[in-house]
């Protein structure tokens, strides 16, 4: 079926490069010195792939910030990147470009580029922007939605209790990722899963760092479940409540996880107009 290989396809993009690092693991490497060797993350890019070099780099680069295995403070060169994969310098560039766009990476003139802390008020305008767009893509799914895309998203929806029960949240952050990739596709709006790929890097961060102790699996798989329900039940309204509320999740875990990883974060810019609410 077209909408399971797209679908097995985002969540093999989302799974975690080499070794999963745990969130122990993650906090032990904060105090690390910030020159320790880079992951070795050659095996994630082929060049048989019918992806550009340069979108393959960008993936495996921006997916070991988020797990952690590149911490805040992490110097990356052109050059080490670039022997690692076994390429020329250009698609590294365009890679860090990309990156540094996303606001991962800070590229700092004469001193080198380094892996940017968390900012959390750009997690809060990602999640502003991303809500407005997601919970548009909630509601139209709910009047258009087929019963083999809700076969799709129950069969993600028992692969995130699997995940779970392991406690493997390196699995569990691929299958979200996929079951919001297919809410858009099943709207055949892959556009909208595009646009939020950027505005969400900052909330990606803080969903690693969340898991599992300040936002509990369960606690997610009852909300995706919801989400579920609604679009199973065809009710636009009760679609987007539901996405609006797993949404903001992100605002109640982004203040203790700053709190427990305090390395990570940048000092808060509250905006002069809330988006919290």
């Amino acid at each position: 079926m077209k909408t399971s290989l797209s679908t097995a396809a985002i969540a093999r993009s989302a799974a975690p490069i080499g070794r999963p690092v745990p969130g122990a693991t993650a906090r032990r490497g904060l105090a690390a010195a910030p020159r320790a060797a880079l992951p070795d993350l050659a095996g994630q890019v082929s060049p048989d792939s019918h992806e550009p070099i340069g979108a393959q780099i960008f993936r495996a680069l921006r997916q070991a910030i988020f797990i952690g295995q590149m911490v805040p403070g992490t110097p990356l060169s052109e050059k080490e990147v670039a022997e690692m994969f076994h390429v020329s310098r250009q698609p590294v560039r365009e890679a860090f470009i990309k990156l540094a766009e996303a606001g991962v990476l800070q590229v700092l003139p004469q001193r080198g580029t380094f892996v940017r802390k968390i900012s959390p008020r750009r997690v809060r305008e990602g999640r502003f922007i991303r809500e407005a767009i997601e919970t548009a893509v909630a509601r139209k799914a709910a009047e258009s939605i087929t019963d083999d895309q809700l076969l799709e998203l129950g069969e993600n929806l028992r692969d995130q209790r699997l995940a779970a029960k392991v406690n493997d949240t390196a699995r569990f952050l691929a299958l979200d990722e996929a079951f919001h990739y297919s809410i858009a596709q099943s709207i055949d709006c892959i556009a909208a899963w595009e646009t939020i790929q950027d505005i969400k890097a900052q909330m990606d961060r803080v969903r690693y760092l969340s898991l599992p102790e300040v936002s509990p699996l369960d606690l997610l798989i009852r909300q995706h479940a919801k989400i579920v329900s609604a679009l199973r039940a065809h009710d636009p309204l009760a679609a987007e409540q539901a996405m609006r509320a797993h949404l903001r999740e992100i605002l109640v875990s982004l203040g203790p996880v700053a709190a427990r990883h305090p390395d990570w974060f940048d000092a808060d810019e509250p905006e002069r107009v809330s988006l919290c609410t």
